[in-house]
């Protein structure tokens, strides 16, 4: 206090208590919305913002409390040590910590009622503070200012806030509380209503008593201050015996929610079990425990111990987000007893942030980064649980919010990429199609994959049970994608009534990717089927059932062009995402075109080198003189080593199952033919240019 005087003292104490109370409202609001079980702010954060989240958040937690335990009951020995000489500051720890631990092992009630006992010292420790006197017996001027040279506002904040920090202690007794849903928010607003009463009146005594030069000057001022000095040491002892206790009752419950919920490895499942009516996790206690032991014995804590207090910080930042997000949604599942104003929530979490760094900024950071480090391992883990989390509701809010915004823009050549409707059936079948939209869409746009089923005896839940198993198949194999599944009489209906009905707003797919009939008997209905996509206003892209999908292989794409408009444009930029995507690493585009008479061939490879560097793409071009040969026979001989071969559709009209058919036998010869047909209303060569 003597830094920054006594308003200096009672804005710190309320700012600091401010952001714990925002917490408490955070934490009670949570409490309240459904049944809370073991595993304390962990448990309260994974039910809302899912395991990952909540696991990169509950495992820092867990070590903060573990080593919380070593850090407390040091700080115990190093006042005993102080007062008797003669002891063995590690032996005093190594005591301490079996004793407390057989205590939290027989018992979770005889440790609740120790707490009781420390709990009667601490209050007989301010009683002989508060009956004190003045150093030299006359008091001082209440409202003097700080010594010189002091320090600033903001460090002596960092120093005093880790003290209103504690609420945490009776949420990690979750699991134990007859009903968490009341015992939480009352007990948490108790400890910090009575925390920031003595918190307020003790910092009067102190100006009054004492000048600042002696509160800056002398650590142990209080016990100097007393009406019985050892009652100090006895409320010190208590507090770091207390801290030590809550700690070493969390730390363990926490773990076994952590392994229960099979965030850490399976080879760990022995730390879950309870043991006795009180359901005591023993294991993890003593687990904590060894923890604990091994810190006393060959650590220095004082290193470690500003990023333990971040894991703390992070943990009440984290619940103020948790509550805000849900209280924002408004989710029918979200109805808790006790409401707060998403406003509030999210001040505590940018007070918890801001803290932090005013704290150490260096263990903040250090902090994040682990945290970070932990959530992507468990990303990657792709844990599996039981329950739902907020995610998918603030994913929903935030497509909303992206649709509408997109229902008031006009679609232009700009922003313009393949949104891909595949009609692959059974993804097994036809899984080059699906390969070749996942490597042109470069994990950009996006990618439905559609299976017609038989309309006939289908239920809704075989259609339900397919599409999941689609998407499994699908996300196992890393192709991220959506799945729709749907019925019809046959196959050819089923895909012109999915086109015409599928989509959201202005967002549906303005490319259909397919394969060829396989049936002669099907020609006109595949066909009519076309003229319908083109009619929709889809581009439509169709692999030939020969077409084998090589990524590392390929070397050339030949590209058989007839001009920029319609379908050249198309096929163009669909070259292009084939050549940058990484998938098909170094592959050509040469762009073919097949002239009657050398003079021609002259001024189209003048206007062609033009266009292609005009439109920034690094392609080939070869304008090949026909000679009298068919054009055929020329694209038979010219892309025969082809990779991928691209051609265009003419625009279906009456007689366009003859002129396909007669399409396919002319280029029977030429292998990994992909034919374009561009047909949405959109300028390609814009795209391009």
């Amino acid at each position: 206090m003597g830094n920054v005087g006594l308003i200096g003292t009672l804005i710190i104490v309320t700012l600091g208590t401010l952001i714990t109370f925002l917490t408490a409202l955070s934490i009670a609001s949570i409490a309240t919305n459904a049944p809370v079980k073991a595993g304390g702010a962990y448990f309260l954060i994974s039910r809302s913002l899912g395991v990952e989240m909540g696991g990169a958040i509950g495992i820092p937690l867990y070590l903060a409390q573990a080593f919380s335990v070593a850090l407390y009951i040091m700080g115990f020995a190093e006042s005993m040590v102080a007062i008797f000489p003669v002891l063995n500051i590690k032996v005093v720890g190594i005591i301490t910590t079996v004793v407390l631990s057989l205590l939290a092992l027989f018992s979770t009630k005889a440790a609740i009622r120790a707490q009781f006992v420390i709990l009667g010292v601490i209050a007989f420790s301010l009683i002989s503070f508060f009956l004190g006197s003045p150093i030299g017996g006359e008091g001082h001027e209440l409202f003097k200012g700080p010594v010189e040279n002091s320090e600033n506002f903001w460090v002596v904040f960092a120093v005093f806030f880790p003290a209103v920090t504690g609420i945490m202690a009776g949420v990690n007794m979750s699991g134990d509380l007859k009903d968490p849903a009341k015992s939480i928010p009352k007990g948490t607003f108790m400890a910090v209503g009575v925390g920031y009463l003595i918190y307020m009146v003790v910092p009067f005594f102190f100006a009054y008593r004492a000048d600042a030069a002696t509160l800056v000057g002398d650590n142990m001022i209080m016990q100097r201050l007393a009406y019985w000095g050892i009652a100090i040491l006895m409320g010190i002892w208590g507090a770091t015996l207390s801290s030590a206790v809550g700690s070493l009752l969390g730390a363990p419950r926490v773990l076994q929610a952590l392994v229960l919920d099979k965030v850490l490895p399976s080879k760990l499942s022995f730390l879950s079990k309870g043991s006795g009516p009180e359901n005591i996790p023993r294991a993890a206690t003593i687990f904590t425990s060894i923890i604990a032991l091994v810190l006393i014995i060959v650590g220095d804590l004082n290193m470690i111990a500003p990023i333990l207090t971040m894991f703390f910080l992070t943990t009440y930042g984290t619940l103020n987000l948790t509550s805000g997000i849900e209280t924002m949604l408004q989710s029918p599942s979200f109805r808790p007893k006790f409401r707060v104003h998403w406003v509030f929530s999210l001040l505590g979490t940018i007070g918890c942030i801001a803290v932090m760094f005013l704290i150490n900024a260096v263990a903040t950071i250090i902090a994040i980064v682990f945290i970070a480090g932990v959530y992507v391992w468990l990303r990657r883990r792709g844990l599996q649980t039981t329950f739902g989390d907020v995610t998918r509701g603030l994913h929903l809010q935030i497509v909303r919010y992206a649709l509408l915004r997109l229902e008031s823009k006009k679609t232009d050549a700009k922003n313009w990429r393949p949104n891909f409707l595949v009609l692959s059936g059974m993804p097994t079948k036809r899984w080059h199609l699906i390969d070749f939209a996942y490597g042109i869409a470069q994990e950009k746009g996006l990618i439905t994959v559609a299976t017609i089923l038989p309309e006939k005896g289908i239920t809704q839940e075989r259609i339900t049970n397919h599409a999941h198993n689609i998407t499994t198949s699908l996300r196992e194999k890393n192709i991220k994608t959506l799945v729709r599944v749907t019925t019809a009489t046959d196959p050819y209906t089923g895909s012109k009534q999915l086109v015409n009905s599928y989509g959201l707003g202005s967002l549906v797919p303005n490319t259909i990717l397919l394969g060829d009939t396989e049936e002669d008997s099907h020609h006109n209905s595949y066909c009519n089927m076309i003229s319908h996509f083109y009619q929709s206003n889809r581009n439509v892209i169709i692999l030939q059932n020969d077409f084998k999908l090589e990524f590392a292989g390929a070397k050339q794409i030949d590209l058989w062009w007839g001009g920029l408009k319609g379908n050249g444009g198309f096929m163009m930029i669909i070259a292009h995402l084939v050549k940058t995507s990484p998938r098909w690493n170094n592959i050509k585009v040469c762009v073919k075109m097949v002239v009657p008479t050398e003079e021609a061939a002259q001024g189209t490879r003048e206007n062609l080198k033009s266009i292609l560097e005009e439109m920034r793409v690094d392609f080939d071009y070869n304008i090949i003189v026909s000679q009298g040969r068919r054009f055929w026979d020329i694209l038979e001989e010219e892309s025969k080593d082809s990779s991928i071969v691209m051609m265009g559709l003419k625009e279906p009209d009456d007689d366009f199952a003859n002129y396909y058919k007669q399409l396919k036998q002319n280029t029977s010869g030429v292998n990994n033919k992909v034919f374009f047909l561009a047909s949405e209303h959109i300028e390609f060569k814009d795209v391009l240019n």
